[in-house]
């Protein structure tokens, strides 16, 4: 962009190419005006593009275009720049608001970047430009007065280069070139400015006048000066610049050359610019036009001075000396700040190296720094220069430290930013302190910042790899034990586990100690040990491979030396078990190819030593069973009996079955065995063979003790011994003849019983034959027995019934008395048993009623087809009663009393704020006492009457009134009842008219959700709109990224939150913070600080103040400074222990009380969640919940902590408040749980509050899950029990309280808008505006008006509309199925419950009879009665009539109706015969489960306005305090405006007319008040016809109200009454340009001021 300004403007003319004189001379009077305004704005825009080059050169840094630049000046933030190149230590740059301007591309100007501009003026001011020179705020930010704000920017490059601290402005004039368009652009730009161009040429004029000193002296020393330059004699320069009355500085006559040059070349260039600019025929000369001003000489001497003192410091650079350096440094004429003798060997350095990168830079050319480059060379030494200091210092605190033994010290120094160590890990605290303290005592010194730089690299390493292993992962450890900072030698990967399971084991063996880190020692120790082992394992592997080859190969003896190499580490190998080995090892190896189903399967080294250990146990076992036997055959031999029993029961040699007893059988059979073996073969060689348990054969020699696992070739078996298994099988043989003897002796007694169960076994089986035979022949003996036992009871039969027939009367009466006796007896029994029992008894009835009760009440509450003869004991419950009649009025009146008062306090707060405006306007006496007296008799009249009535016009009692007002109720119950009308209206309408539309219609016509009807519609359409406005339905829809949320403030979110905090949920909200908010205020000691700046100050007050002497600190100072200090530190870290207790505080009771939140404003929650998910389904659910929150708590609720008397969350009364360490350890609190919603950290100039960060982290997850909750509500439909039927079935009609001009105002929106409201033409809305016709005047509405009255007050009125549905079916109309429902539902109730029955079919197929019909007569009569009580108490209660007449009916005709309307229910597929029309029963059943909610619900309700009615009554008082105060203030006025006007002279009168005062005009032209300002422009009129234009101000009889006429050539055209107090509005809302007559602009700052001069004499 700037190269391309460059081609569009380049340089090459020395002139504007307007034309010439000559031109000029034959253009008419307009051409040269218009030529003239051309030339201005020529010459302006070379200043601008002046001012732009020169402020880039400055600050290094890129601005807008030309044409641009002043646009880009308002934010401030190039301005803000300039100041911090004037004054860096005023203006530092983190200081400057939106520094990368960032928020202004995006949203535009913001009021913070007034900062911007404030802080280049105070540069302005501590740099000593004169104050003649300074724009105003609103010049800049407001764009009122740019001229001057480019004025001063060249008055101040004059002045700094005056003082030799930037270059020189420019003079562009003629050398840049400019569009007919742009420049047209900027005539234009000037004309709405309307002021009068500054006069550049004279800021040098100006800035001389500006010096105390004598004027004329001056001047002509100055033009001295300019002759002796002309002249070109240095001597005379020199001594003209010298001359004390020219009030030059900084002269130093050996350069009185370089000072003639640089005039002159100066002064040329300046003569050269003023003949472009002579060429202009509207050009003024001045004589400082051609002659170099006192300013423009001093800035030409100052840059000589400099030039030499810069070339002296590269000569100084080039000898490379420190102290000739230090000298150049100080040179005045370099003016370099902060240059201290102890840094000069940094600066040499450091100069030395800019030197050289600028010479490469220039392709080896030597050249010299500029002062700016030096400057900065300086203050980058410095830096690093103390930055060196305070490491030292830092390295001796750590050498403390470690000699103090104390481990936190040595971390706290550590930890120190000023040592520019790495991050150190706290819990390593020990570990340094050991590892310090034993380098320290091997070097007996000091540590240096190398070795403590080392130590910290590798120690940190160490501590992480601590750390990780303790976390118990082998990966995370490992790459610990990589970092190059740990140097541990010789990592394997592959070795992960065994490193951390080996490091995990030295840890523990260490927990004992002060130090339970493990040391870089140890853990390279424990690295060491684990590859040893694991190379080891290594060569075991091998060794193992090569044991099994040799198994394969099956040479025993290759099998030995396998097993004997060294590198397989066994054990207990014996070269004599060779054979052994192999056959085992072959037979385990089969075994396990065999199990695992693998021939090449490997034996294992566990494996392997378990068998060779296997085989050495059997060659022990070999032996000593050997040597048992050979002791046996010896025993046998000596006939020892008892050493033969001994050795035979010997362990090792296994036998079984050997019995002592049998000691001498088992000598006489062994000898027996051995002498026939004897002579079966060879004796006395000693060898003999026995097998091993495991069946091995095991040779051995008795004589030599040899054993073998294979028979060698030379042995020859000895005869004569004995085997183990010889000796075992007579061993067995004589035992078993033992035991069979014994065991029948001792089994005797047994064998005696065997016999005798025989004999039982026989004598059973006779027996089981003789029965066998009786079953055979069972019919015939049963036949006998029958007729023997017949015979024998027939007998005695006949012998007793002739007894009873001779004696029957006799039996007859002993019977009776019997029975009675026995029936009188038990009764008496069980009478007595009741007395006795008689309160268990009352107990069980009460029960078993209990019971059957609880029974019907459960099956009508959750069966699924309750049984009729249940219903009928409970439809009783759908009468109203006279109770309900009565709520239901205290209800409604409590509802409109509500209502009232919340739009009274609404008014009311609105005006008072309003008054405040007044007040303080009063004070700064800008408006007249009359305006606040008229505003305060207004306050009065809504503290005496809060509310009017009317009873005309709409109300009024005529046909035509009362279609109006049914059309008005019609067209309010459609918008109530359908959400979408108001939600697309609610965007149609522009964003500044949303809210004021919110709450005078929108909560109007849901009466601010005082009951369950109006609440559940709203949410509706809260919902609709909310919906829309996310998911881009609507073409005025804002949502485009999630985060619009957030930063877009919604209009809809900004609803629901205005609703659910200012009314609904208000006592939520203060029920939820009520008791965190005074906690925090009665805390007296509880002072929350976290600001560094602030809490320095008031440390240093506090010393100076409690010592009475100055502390030597300085009063100004930055963050990093003021956290320098100890006490500092120790208070903001007090300050962040309380913050954080009372945070976790109030985050404790917050999630704690979810159920506070309104459901209202959890279901809009959740509406949203759904709503982003369906328009952002890839978002995570983290964003999700962190929009919900930022709806939930940062729009909700932090609001609240903030400023709980602003949301009434405390009481406050009018003449105390909050004070401010009270509103900022709120703000704080709040602070710290938004950052904890939103999961935002402190860093960058907070990051002293960086400790925070893990506590918001974690409360950050709390919150997660809290939003989460609060989305997790029911619909609406299943809270508040609401569907398509409840209008119907309501006992009132809705009614809302609505003021005639918020009628007027919804009816003519709605007219504007019915086209995109509802597209369709026929829909309702369109037919009930048709209906409505045009907008009625509020007169119609209101009626005859009496012309005294107030009629703007009485628009406000509130009238009542009970509203209704037009398009309900009318009376008698059956075609209606959802109607037919609810009058049969009605009908049905009437019927059960007089007459009983099993079902429906048949109760209604079963005729009535009298009694029953007598009931429902009786019933209809008590139904009247009550309805009769409710219509005389004169509530709007309404019952539908055509359900009454229904009822009203007989009993029979009420069932034939019933009969026919199931029919046509049947028809319609509602209700089904087959099930006697379970459905109607069940509704039945809903509506009387809905009732008890409802009574339930409404006594909750009444309860809920009584303390919403107590709470606004508060409010209301408050508001009437305030109101006191007024008065008292106003009548103090009066009273001080009387005691003046004894004095003075009146011009008006405050209360009604005065007829002692005149009238007073004035007059002025158009041409006239423009040239004051006044009058801008007049639209299609030319400048040179405002002389015909006439303007009259006059007063009225209304103080503060003029009459403005306007006339033209004498002609009346236009009359206005211009209102002062709208001017003064105006003003306050920052206008500066109004339109009168609709054509003339008006600048509302001058006008107010000729008012004000002219009319009031201020």
């Amino acid at each position: 962009m700037e190269d391309e300004d460059q081609v569009d403007r380049g340089v090459g003319h020395n002139r504007a190419a307007y034309g010439t004189i000559e031109d000029n001379a034959r253009l008419s009077a307009e051409e040269m005006d218009e030529k003239r305004k051309e030339n201005i704005a020529y010459e302006y825009l070379c200043h601008l593009e002046e001012a732009k080059v020169w402020i880039e050169a400055c600050i290094n840094d890129h601005l807008p275009m030309t044409t641009e630049i002043e646009e880009g000046l308002r934010n401030g933030v190039y301005l803000a720049k300039l100041g911090h190149f004037m004054k860096p230590e005023l203006v530092p740059l983190k200081r400057i608001y939106d520094r990368d301007q960032e928020r202004y591309n995006v949203r535009g100007l913001h009021f913070r970047h007034t900062d911007n501009i404030n802080h280049w003026v105070n540069a302005l001011e501590h740099m000593g430009l004169p104050q003649i020179f300074y724009p105003e705020t609103t010049d800049i930010y407001d764009r009122k007065n740019m001229p001057r704000v480019i004025y001063c920017i060249h008055a101040l490059s004059l002045y700094m280069f005056k003082l030799g601290l930037a270059p020189q402005i420019e003079d562009l004039y003629g050398k840049i070139k400019f569009t007919d368009e742009e420049i047209s652009a900027m005539r234009k730009e000037l004309e709405k400015y309307g002021i009068q161009m500054p006069a550049f040429s004279k800021i040098g004029g100006i800035l001389a006048n500006e010096m105390p000193v004598d004027e004329a002296a001056l001047h002509a020393a100055v033009i001295a000066i300019n002759d002796a330059i002309d002249r070109q004699v240095i001597p005379d320069t020199l001594g003209a610049i010298q001359n004390p009355a020219a009030h030059l500085v900084n002269i130093a006559p050996d350069y009185a050359a370089g000072y003639q040059d640089i005039l002159h070349s100066a002064k040329y260039t300046k003569a050269e610019n003023a003949r472009n600019k002579s060429i202009d025929p509207d050009y003024e000369p001045d004589v400082y036009d051609e002659l170099l001003t006192q300013a423009e000489i001093q800035g030409n001497i100052n840059k000589v001075n400099t030039s030499r003192a810069l070339e002296k410091l590269d000569e100084v650079l080039q000898k490379q000396d420190a102290s000739l350096l230090l000298q150049a440094l100080k040179n005045p004429h370099l003016n370099l700040r902060d240059v201290q003798p102890d840094n000069a060997e940094f600066y040499l350095v450091r100069l030395m190296k800019d030197r050289d990168v600028k010479k490469n830079n220039n392709n080896g050319e030597a050249v010299m720094l500029d002062k700016d480059e030096v400057q900065t060379a300086v203050s980058e030494s410095n830096k690093e220069a103390d930055t060196e200091y305070q490491k030292i210092l830092a390295v001796q605190a750590i050498n403390a430290a470690v000699s103090s033994g104390d481990a936190q010290q040595l971390l706290a120094a550590l930890v120190n930013p000023k040592a520019q160590l790495p991050p150190v890990e706290e819990y390593a605290a020990n570990l340094y302190m050991e590892e310090f303290a034993n380098i320290k005592e091997e070097k007996q010194a000091d540590l240096d910042y190398e070795e403590i730089l080392g130590g910290v690299r590798v120690l940190s390493a160490i501590a992480k790899i601590n750390l990780a292993v303790e976390t118990g992962d082998p990966v995370g450890t490992f790459n610990t034990l990589l970092d190059r900072n740990a140097h541990i030698q010789n990592p394997d990967e592959s070795n992960q586990k065994k490193y951390q399971d080996a490091l995990v084991t030295a840890k523990v063996a260490k927990a004992e100690y002060e130090n339970e880190l493990l040391t870089h020692f140890e853990i390279q120790e424990t690295v060491d040990m684990v590859n040893s082992q694991v190379h080891e394992e290594h060569e075991r592997i091998v060794a193992i491979g090569l044991i099994n080859e040799a198994v394969d190969r099956g040479v025993p003896q290759g099998t030995l030396e396998a097993l004997q190499m060294a590198t397989a580490k066994l054990k207990d190998i014996e070269p004599k078990q060779a054979v052994h080995y192999q056959n085992l090892l072959a037979a385990e190896k089969q075994k396990k190819a065999q199990k695992t189903d693998d021939d090449s399967a490997q034996l294992w080294v566990d494996e392997i030593q378990a068998t060779v250990n296997t085989a050495n146990r059997h060659a022990e076992e070999g032996n000593k069973m050997s040597v048992v036997v050979a002791a046996v055959n010896i025993a046998v031999d000596d006939a020892d009996t008892q050493n033969l029993l001994n050795l035979l029961t010997n362990p090792d040699v296994a036998l079984c079955s050997v019995t002592p007893e049998c000691g001498s059988i088992y000598l006489v059979q062994l000898q027996e065995a051995k002498n026939d073996k004897t002579g079966a073969g060879d004796t006395g060689s000693g060898w003999m063979m026995n097998k091993a348990k495991e069946g091995h054969k095991f040779y051995f020699n008795i004589n030599t003790m040899e054993y073998a696992w294979e028979r060698p070739e030379t042995v020859v078996k000895d005869h004569s011994l004995l085997t183990r298994e010889e000796i075992q099988k007579v061993v067995t043989a004589v035992t078993a003849e033992h035991d069979r003897e014994l065991l029948f002796k001792s089994n005797e007694p047994i064998i005696v019983k065997l016999q005798a169960r025989i004999r039982g076994y026989q004598a059973r089986e006779a027996f089981n034959n003789r029965m066998n035979f009786m079953k055979t022949q069972l019919p015939a003996i049963v036949q006998i027995q029958a007729w023997y036992r017949g015979q024998r009871q027939h007998k005695k039969y006949r012998q007793r019934l002739g007894e009873l027939k001779e004696n029957e009367d006799s039996a007859i009466k002993i019977q009776a008395q019997v029975r009675m006796y026995l029936a009188r007896q038990k009764y008496k029994e069980r009478q007595k048993y009741y007395k006795a029992n008689e309160p268990q008894i009352v107990k069980i009835q009460a029960a078993w009623r209990s019971n059957m009760a609880r029974h019907d009440y459960m099956q009508l509450m959750h069966a699924e087809n309750p049984p009729i003869s249940v219903v009928r004991k409970f439809v009783h419950l759908l009468d109203q009663s006279d109770i309900d009649y009565t709520e239901e009025i205290d209800l409604q009146k409590l509802r409109q009393q509500v209502v009232t008062e919340i739009r009274s306090n609404q008014q009311l707060e609105l005006d008072l704020d309003q008054m405040d405006i007044k007040i303080g306007l009063l004070v700064k006496n800008r408006i007249t006492l009359q305006d606040v007296i008229t505003h305060d008799r207004k306050l009065k009249n809504y503290k005496e009457n809060t509310r009017g009535s009317v009873n005309k016009g709409l109300k009024a009692l005529s046909k035509e009134s009362r279609e109006r007002l049914e059309a008005y109720q019609h067209l309010f119950y459609l918008l109530q009842t359908n959400p979408r009308y108001l939600a697309k209206l609610i965007f149609e309408m522009p964003q500044s008219r949303t809210t004021k539309f919110m709450e005078s219609v929108i909560l109007t016509l849901y009466n601010y959700a005082s009951n369950q009807r109006e609440e559940y519609l709203l949410l509706k359409l809260f919902k609709t709109a909310l919906e829309e406005e996310i998911s881009h339905v609507l073409k005025h829809s804002k949502v485009d990224k999630m985060s619009d949320i957030v930063t877009g403030n919604p209009m809809v979110v900004k609803m629901i939150v205005g609703f659910n905090r200012n009314a609904r949920g208000q006592g939520s909200l203060r029920e939820l913070l009520n008791p965190l908010v005074k906690a925090v205020l009665e805390d007296k000691n509880l002072a929350i600080n976290t600001n560094p700046i602030e809490v320095y100050k008031a440390w240093v007050n506090q010393m100076e103040t409690q010592s009475g002497k100055a502390s030597g600190l300085p009063y100004d100072a930055t963050n990093e400074q003021a956290l320098e200090h100890e006490e500092v530190r120790q208070r903001i870290d007090q300050s962040v222990q309380a913050l954080r207790k009372a945070t976790d505080l109030f985050l404790k009771h917050i999630l704690g009380a979810l159920d506070k939140i309104p459901y209202g404003m959890r279901y809009m929650a959740k509406v949203m969640r759904d709503a982003l998910k369906k328009k952002f389904p890839d978002a995570p659910e983290k964003d999700v919940l962190k929009i919900v929150g930022n709806l939930i708590y940062y729009r909700y609720i932090n609001s609240a902590i903030v400023a709980p008397d602003a949301f009434d969350i405390i009481d406050v009364t009018a003449n105390k408040g909050l004070t401010t360490d009270q509103r900022r350890n709120l703000g704080s609190v709040a602070k710290i749980l938004q950052f904890a919603a939103s999961n935002k950290g402190f860093g960058g100039d907070s990051a002293h509050l960086a400790s925070m960060n893990s506590y918001i982290r974690e409360a950050h997850e709390k919150f997660k899950k809290y939003f989460k909750e609060a989305c997790d509500v029911e619909e609406p439909d299943v809270v508040f029990n609401i569907d398509q039927y409840t209008d119907v079935t309501m006992v009132t009609k809705p009614v809302i309280f609505i003021s005639i001009r918020e009628i007027v105002d919804t009816h003519q929106l709605l007219l504007d808008h019915q086209d995109a409201l509802a597209p369709d033409h026929s829909d309702l809305l369109h037919e009930l505006l048709e209906d409505l016709g045009d907008t009625p005047d509020s007169d119609i509405l209101l009626g005859d008006v009496d012309e005294t009255s107030n009629k703007t007050q009485l628009e406000k009125s509130e009238i009542t509309l009970t509203l209704s549905n037009k398009y309900e079916v009318p009376e008698g109309d059956q075609t209606d199925i959802n109607n037919m429902v609810i009058r049969t539902k009605r009908m049905v109730v009437d019927v059960i419950r007089c007459q009983p029955g099993e079902n429906l079919t048949q109760i209604l197929n079963t005729p009535a009879t009298d009694e029953q019909e007598e009931e429902h007569a009786a019933l209809v009569k008590k139904r009247d009665k009550v309805d009769k009580r409710a219509t005389d108490k004169e509530a709007n209660l309404v019952r539908q009539q055509s359900v009454m007449s229904e009822t009203r009916l007989a009993l029979s005709t009420m069932k034939t109706k019933v009969k026919k309307n199931l029919h046509a229910l049947v028809l319609a597929g509602v209700v089904s015969h087959k099930d006697h029309y379970q459905a109607i029963v069940n509704m039945i059943v809903q509506d009387i489960r809905n009732q008890r909610r409802y009574r339930q619900r409404r006594k909750q309700e009444m309860i809920r306005i009584r303390d919403t009615f107590q709470s606004l009554s508060t409010k209301r008082a408050f508001f009437e305090e305030q109101i006191d105060y007024y008065n008292r203030y106003v009548k103090t006025c009066l009273d001080n405006l009387r005691t003046k006007g004894k004095k003075t002279h009146k011009r008006f009168s405050f209360f009604g007319k005065d007829t002692d005062i005149k009238q007073v005009s004035i007059k002025y032209s158009a041409s006239k008040l423009h040239e004051k300002g006044v009058v801008l422009e007049i639209e299609d009129l030319p400048m040179n016809q405002f002389k015909n234009v006439l303007f009259e101000i006059a007063t009225t009889e209304d103080a503060g109200v003029f009459d403005v006429n306007a006339k033209f050539m004498g002609v009346q055209m236009e009359k206005v009454d211009l209102i002062f107090q709208d001017l003064l509005q105006l003003q306050y809302e920052g206008v500066a340009v109004m339109k009168m007559f609709n054509r003339a602009k008006v600048n509302v700052n001058l006008l107010i001021f000729l008012l004000n001069k002219k009319f009031y004499g201020k």
